[in-house]
């Protein structure tokens, strides 16, 4: 069992060596590590939202467009939906919480649950392209 100690390496675009990190042009809104999950969400250039998400004990990864809304940022995929605030992830299955994981590490740009213009609709599509390998801060212990 992983040891609590300092927060992962993180700069402006949100883990260093992370898939809970944005690509240039995107921009980070909001960044955050719970005890078991890194997540990020990164808005576009032209106002999409993406959610990029790791699960530390496996190095399993999740990238799905995002939307914004009063409670925080939210992706689905296949049913399930994760849901980013400045407390928790918490994954849900329609009413039913799976899992919420608190924040132990947070980092925002912007108030989340702030009143201002709607979100564009996350209209991309999920990408085909299998992932690549976890990058190593990724890789869950043996």
């Amino acid at each position: 069992m992983p040891s609590a100690g300092a927060a992962p390496a993180a700069d402006a675009q949100g883990y260093v060596d992370s898939t809970a990190r944005c690509a240039p042009p995107s921009d980070v809104v909001v960044f955050g590590s719970t005890a078991g999950s890194r997540v990020a969400i990164c808005e576009s250039a032209d106002g999409d939202y993406e959610y990029r998400g790791v699960r530390l004990r496996d190095g399993a990864r999740l990238i799905l467009p995002a939307t914004q809304s009063a409670d925080g940022f939210t992706a689905e995929n296949d049913g399930i939906t994760y849901t980013v605030t400045d407390s928790a992830l918490t994954v849900s299955d329609g009413a039913r919480v799976i899992r919420e994981e608190p924040m132990v590490d947070f980092h925002g740009t912007e108030s989340i649950g702030s009143s201002g213009a709607s979100p564009p609709p996350a209209s991309s599509p999920t990408p085909s392209t299998p992932l690549p390998p976890p990058l190593p801060a990724e890789v869950g212990g043996s």
